[in-house]
C-alpha cells in the first residue's frame, strides 16, 4: 500500500483512504507523511464539526500544505 499511496500523491494533491476502523489508515499515512504536513483526523467530532459546518475556516486553519485528512 505504500507504494501505491506514493505514486498517487506524486500525480494527485487529494486522496481518500478509506476502510473499516482499527486497521491502520491513520498510522500508515502518518509515517508516509511529508515531515511539513500536518495529520488531522476527522474521527474528533468537533474538528469534523468544524470542518461540515465552517468549510472555508476549517481550510484557513490547516493551511497548505493540505493536510491529511480521515474519517
Amino acid at each position: 500500500m505504500e507504494t501505491v499511496i506514493k505514486q498517487i500523491s506524486e500525480t494527485f494533491p487529494v486522496a481518500v483512504i478509506t476502510g473499516p476502523r482499527q486497521v491502520g489508515k491513520t498510522m500508515l499515512l502518518t509515517k508516509l507523511a511529508e515531515a511539513d504536513r500536518k495529520v488531522v483526523s476527522l474521527d474528533n467530532p468537533t474538528i469534523r464539526l468544524f470542518a461540515k459546518s465552517e468549510p472555508e475556516l476549517f481550510l484557513q486553519r490547516y493551511a497548505p500544505p493540505v493536510p491529511r485528512l480521515f474519517i
